[in-house]
């Protein structure tokens, strides 16, 4: 499997799950710039393999929207308080510690986001279905499993996630990209 097939891979999933999230009225036409989110995804995604790849075998949904549920976290950090939150060097360790991997969406959703209970139910069905999507892309491209291309493709699918978790995210607090005249 060589890169330009995972770009496009990648970009299509970015594409796809755009169109999706713009169609529920999640996100806005114009995506936002999130370079202080973005720059927590290598060691964020590096702290996460080990919990993800365990867990995709049997919870492939979980696994994958997990990470939505971490770039949503991690956009409310930047809302709240980026100027504290920016100087944790493990924000992963935050999210997994709080209630176990296991129920990281409610602890994400309760005590990070503080959201009610519907709110939290809509958010955890916004990011399952949008998890299911994303799965149904990546087992559409027939990736062997266990090989190199298989697991660049899941990372890539878990970059694309938490990128559209902080979107979302922001876009709940009430930031709306438009464009510059």
């Amino acid at each position: 499997m060589d890169t330009q097939h995972l770009d496009r891979f990648e970009q299509q999933l970015h594409c796809n799950i755009a169109n999706y999230l713009h169609a529920r009225s999640e996100i806005d036409r114009i995506l936002p710039d999130t370079p202080d989110i973005e720059e927590r995804w290598e060691k964020i995604c590096t702290a996460y393999l080990p919990d993800g790849v365990r867990e995709f075998q049997d919870y492939p949904t979980a696994s994958l929207g997990w990470m939505m549920f971490i770039g949503m976290a991690v956009a409310h950090f930047w809302d709240e308080d980026w100027e504290m939150y920016s100087q944790f060097d493990d924000l992963y360790a935050i999210f997994v510690k709080g209630r176990g991997y296991d129920a990281m969406d409610e602890y994400i959703c309760l005590d990070i986001m503080k959201l009610d209970d519907k709110s939290a139910a809509e958010t955890s069905k916004l990011v399952g279905d949008t998890a299911e999507l994303v799965l149904n892309a990546l087992r559409h491209e027939n990736f062997e499993p266990g090989t190199p291309a298989a697991f660049n493709a899941y990372v890539r699918c878990l970059h694309q996630l938490y990128y559209y978790g902080a979107a979302v995210r922001l876009y709940q607090l009430g930031y709306r990209m438009t464009p510059m005249s």
